[in-house]
């Protein structure tokens, strides 16, 4: 690595993994990050852009790191994998997701921490679901004897971004094949409504599968609503069986940071709280960015918690750059690591050839720890 790129990483105070230059035409996205019982880190990123094949067949890369995030190595490449998620589950590593923008779901399995993958080719071995999909590397959980993760069909009547998108559940046995699509339950759709958030909701997506204190599942959805700058999310009830679900949009779109942006939120057993890193627009920017379009002002990071799922306060600012139309720290990805957060994220930066042409179409792929997290809350 050069002096120059060093800079870069330095001022990013992360670890790159990977580096993808805008002049290619081809963007870095989906990070997602799971430690091995060995404590082996495994991320992995797809591609998408004009000069991708995410509309034919996503891309998928797999790397390990050994040594606490410090060095990675490039380990696999998987074509027919998009906005997947990597999770473990009983000794097994799987990869989730569609296999192109708004394709089929598959689900792969390692064995070897992310070496080798099973072939999904029908739906006995790995295709769980035929048609047009949409996600993100978002959590995967198991409670009450199911395994929980979000997904949204897009099969909507509004063939728009946002308006096409219904967002579902899908669930399964926790000891069943997971490669098995009779395995799987799918909660119906719930599809745009244009008249929630008084005509001024364009779109739910990339909801997240979280326990309640309550006990019960809760997607919680990423809210598309570019007439404010006040974010919000939506938290869709499931019922037990993943059947069904309930939502009620006077009291269920609540306040939430950075809810315009993919977010991931996991519960900590031992603070028992609620954590969360999103893209929050902090109150001292807040006029500087009206009249923009919200989702799209990602240069700063947050962790923020809540005791309840719903009233979040932000506990400390990770990452920030103060240009939003070129920077961005987006996506992130995270788990718990001891008294640590580990994360991967989707950056845009400045690199050698120019940087990133605006803040969604990122460069790089990169890693970074939150040491001792609980003591920021």
């Amino acid at each position: 690595m050069d002096q120059g790129q060093q800079s870069q990483v330095d001022e990013m105070r992360g670890v790159v993994i990977a580096h993808q230059p805008a002049t290619t035409r081809v963007f870095i996205g989906s990070p997602s990050i799971v430690i091995l019982p060995d404590g082996t880190y495994v991320v992995s990123h797809d591609f998408f852009g004009p000069g991708s094949s995410a509309w034919v067949q996503g891309v998928t890369r797999l790397y390990r790191s050994v040594d606490r995030g410090a060095t990675w190595r490039l380990v696999a490449e998987i074509t027919g994998a998009f906005w997947s998620s990597l999770f473990l589950h009983r000794d097994a590593l799987y990869l989730m997701g569609p296999d192109r923008h708004f394709g089929a779901v598959l689900i792969r399995r390692s064995t070897d921490g992310g070496h080798s993958w099973t072939r999904p080719t029908n739906q006995d071995d790995g295709l769980l679901l035929k048609g047009e999909y949409h996600g993100a590397p978002v959590p995967v959980i198991v409670h009450n004897g199911r395994i929980w993760r979000a997904m949204e069909t897009a099969h909507g009547p509004v063939r728009e971004w946002g308006k096409r998108l219904g967002a579902m559940m899908m669930s399964a046995p926790e000891d069943a094949d997971l490669l098995a699509a009779e395995s799987w339950v799918c909660s119906p759709p719930r599809y745009y409504d244009p008249t929630y958030l008084q005509g001024h909701f364009n779109g739910w997506l990339e909801g997240n599968a979280v326990v309640a204190p309550d006990g019960g599942i809760r997607n919680i959805l990423r809210v598309d609503d570019k007439h404010t700058l006040e974010e919000k999310v939506a938290v869709v009830s499931v019922s037990a069986d993943g059947r069904s679900t309930f939502f009620d949009p006077m009291q269920d779109f609540i306040p939430f940071p950075g809810g315009s942006k993919k977010f991931t939120i996991r519960y900590d057993p031992l603070s028992q709280c609620y954590w969360v890193l999103s893209n929050h627009i902090p109150d001292t920017l807040m006029e500087s960015y009206r009249g923009q379009n919200p989702s799209l002002i990602r240069n700063t990071l947050t962790l923020a918690w809540a005791p309840d799922l719903r009233n979040w306060e932000v506990s400390h600012t990770i990452l920030h750059h103060p240009e939003a139309s070129r920077y961005g720290f987006q996506y992130a990805d995270w788990q718990f690591d001891g008294d640590d957060i580990v994360l991967v994220c989707r950056t845009a930066h400045y690199d050698d050839t120019g940087g990133a042409v605006r803040s969604h179409d990122t460069n790089y792929l990169t890693f970074h720890r939150i040491r001792q997290f609980r003591k920021l809350g």
